[in-house]
């Protein structure tokens, strides 16, 4: 279901088990070399001469012995920190032990690297990125390739070094897997969504009540409940202002359409929600202050699990639920949460997930290239299977309608936002076209991601 990966202190965890060390760990630098060269005479088979930027630690040995054995492969290669004039560089700087900003010299040599016009290839992970946290707190090389050794590390995974780290090779160097705190989301978690069994009805088969569609973003909503029927959801109700009803009943062939008064939302909405089996709250409300009012009114008074996107995390505030509650925000939507700069969350991704499950008591699905899902008691799953391509609107009202559909088939909270959203990117990127890729096309893509 998951795949590891890998902070520092857990690498050097697994290093320590390893039989032997540390006087053994000759052997596993050994590898380490032999894996990188091995992947640069396969990936760049006309690079003859190389240069390779050696740090003085122990990356720094690892890309010594890849040099040595490039040369006995007769490759010209020479260590220098000012790459010019060859046809491939060695980052070999900083290993997984690197944290906070290069010093002046490294910088310049960072700098230069990324300057120098060639193919960069990264030893374990490109020099400036922190392995624990993917953070880059200054100068980090910009790496076509990245051969690491024994599993991918989380800042390879995780933004903004996922940036930084191009294709990504996984070397086994004879460690044992460990678990570790942060996982990847792997497209067997898939397995967990419930199918409709022969004893079924479509109330069993999950019942998903969607409140949003405010006049102007009607089809919001509309994408939600249309994505959750396609998500397998058995019955969906979609609860719009009345005024937007005509629109959404346009919109939205099989769900269920309601229209509400603002005056007594909440009141004529009970019987929806009874006959439910989770809500999704948010998609195109709008930000009024009675719109504000009924997202408190559906959180603070239902006991079903909830996930709350867009318009629902404006002005949210935290307060306690005993049902499950996943909140679906972009950086944007988690500075305003965290009240602090967008540009912050972007920079510090697990941090920032982390805190707002913390302080909101929910799981958190940080989305992005790097989709972060994070629970308060620190479960911490990344997913990233989303190209592109999912950078238009809409797409984020189609995840919440995924969301919605896992909970209402009784998903456990983690699990339910880590499925959908390797559903989300898996569909996406079975979409035939990939330029001008819009939102209904995620949705008509889901079943046949289900069905695999």
């Amino acid at each position: 279901m998951h795949e590891p990966l890998y902070t520092a202190a857990e690498m050097r965890a697994a290093e320590e088990r390893y039989p032997g060390y540390p006087g053994s760990a000759g052997e596993l630098m050994e590898r380490a070399g032999d894996a990188v060269a091995a992947e640069v005479l396969r990936a760049f088979p006309e690079a003859r001469r190389i240069a390779a930027v050696c740090g003085g630690g122990a990356n720094g040995g690892d890309g010594r012995i890849a040099a040595r054995i490039l040369r006995e492969s007769g490759r010209d290669v020479v260590e220098t920190d000012d790459p010019s004039n060859v046809d491939l560089v060695l980052d070999a700087l900083f290993g997984t032990g690197f944290h906070g900003a290069p010093r002046p010299e490294a910088a310049a040599a960072i700098e230069r690297i990324n300057a120098c016009g060639a193919p960069v290839v990264a030893v374990d992970l490109p020099s400036g990125v922190d392995a624990s946290t993917g953070e880059t707190a200054g100068a980090a090389v910009d790496a076509d390739l990245t051969v690491t050794f024994h599993a991918r590390k989380v800042g390879l995974v995780v933004a903004p070094g996922r940036f930084h780290a191009g294709r990504v090779v996984v070397a086994d160097i004879g460690l044992e897997a460990a678990p570790t705190a942060v996982v990847r989301g792997t497209p067997a978690l898939l397995d967990r969504v419930p199918r409709r069994g022969a004893r079924d009805t479509k109330f069993s088969s999950g019942s998903l009540l969607v409140v949003g569609g405010a006049p102007g973003t009607t089809s919001a909503a509309a994408l939600t409940a249309t994505a959750a029927m396609r998500a397998d959801a058995g019955y969906v109700t979609l609860a719009v202002p009345a005024a937007a009803l005509p629109v959404a009943e346009a919109l939205a062939l099989e769900p269920v359409k309601r229209g509400f008064e603002w005056a007594n939302a909440a009141d004529s909405l009970e019987s929806d929600v009874a006959r439910s089996s989770a809500l999704a709250v948010g998609p195109g409300l709008g930000r009024s202050d009675e719109a504000r009012a009924l997202v408190r009114t559906l959180l603070g008074t239902s006991s079903l699990p909830v996930v709350v996107d867009a318009d629902g995390l404006f002005g949210l505030e935290p307060a306690p639920r005993d049902a499950p509650t996943i909140l679906t925000p972009h950086a944007g939507e988690l500075a305003r949460l965290l009240e602090v700069e967008s540009a912050w969350v972007a920079a510090h991704r697990l941090e920032a997930a982390a805190r707002a499950a913390e302080r909101f008591g929910a799981v958190v699905l940080l989305k992005g290239a790097d989709t972060i899902v994070c629970a308060p008691d620190g479960r911490t799953v990344v997913c990233d299977t989303g190209p592109s391509s999912l950078a238009t609107a809409g797409t984020g009202d189609v995840l919440t309608g995924i969301v919605g559909a896992f909970l209402a088939k009784g998903l456990d909270a983690v699990d339910a936002a880590a499925a959908a959203a390797v559903a989300h990117g898996l569909a996406a990127r079975a979409v035939p076209h990939q330029a001008g890729l819009v939102a209904s096309d995620v949705v008509a893509a889901l079943p046949a991601i289900l069905d695999r």
